[in-house]
């Protein structure tokens, strides 16, 4: 599944232009990869942030440049630092026969077993690498933790095979575990073991 996207095609100089697409609602773009050489664009900026929101980062976004339908992911966005608007994207135009590589993010589903009786759940991966054609990348890796127990971990090994895509991320990252308050509590409030000096004999 795509969705379209209306781009124009836009000068790069004098840079000043780029300021001028942003105060109306345009956003500075450029699109390359699979059959087009790297070409400037402008995308509407509240078009795609709707696109986004409606279908995630992952989604594919079909947009015709020189009357040429072009099948792209959205690589990488450049944020502002204070409003969060975006200043300039980078779409990756893809094949849609080939597999690619994108990270999905990681979703915890369920209530474990072990924070039930009073375990406390820590979770250390938030997204894996995925592999697939551009029309089954997910947007999410759901990871169902309700039989994990005190003392329990899921692993990347320990997911579903799925028939859309593979996860590439290493098999032994742990993704989350339950592990008991108490010692949760000494991990985080601890006081850090003193340094050993080089070439100072322990007591």
């Amino acid at each position: 599944m795509s969705v379209s996207l209306e781009v124009k095609e836009r000068a790069v100089r004098p840079r000043s232009l780029r300021n001028q697409l942003r105060h109306t609602g345009q956003v500075p773009a450029v699109v390359y990869g699979f059959e087009i050489e790297s070409t400037p664009i402008s995308v509407d900026q509240k078009e795609l942030t709707k696109i986004l929101r409606d279908n995630g980062a992952n989604a594919v976004i079909t947009m015709t440049i020189g009357g040429k339908k072009i099948n792209t992911l959205m690589f990488k966005a450049q944020l502002d630092t204070f409003t969060s608007q975006m200043k300039h994207v980078e779409f990756l135009a893809v094949n849609m026969k080939e597999t690619t590589e994108v990270e999905a993010e990681i979703v915890l589903v369920g209530e474990s077993a072990g924070v039930k009786v009073g375990g406390e759940l820590n979770q250390n991966l938030y997204n894996v690498l995925v592999s697939a054609t551009p029309d089954k990348l997910p947007e999410r890796v759901e990871v169902d933790i309700t039989k994990l127990a005190i003392g329990d971990a899921i692993t990347v090994a320990d997911l579903p095979k799925n028939k859309d895509y593979d996860i590439i991320t290493d098999g032994e990252e742990q993704i989350a575990a339950v592990v008991e308050a108490k010692a949760a509590e000494e991990e985080s409030t601890g006081e850090a073991a003193e340094p050993t000096v080089i070439g100072e004999k322990p007591e």
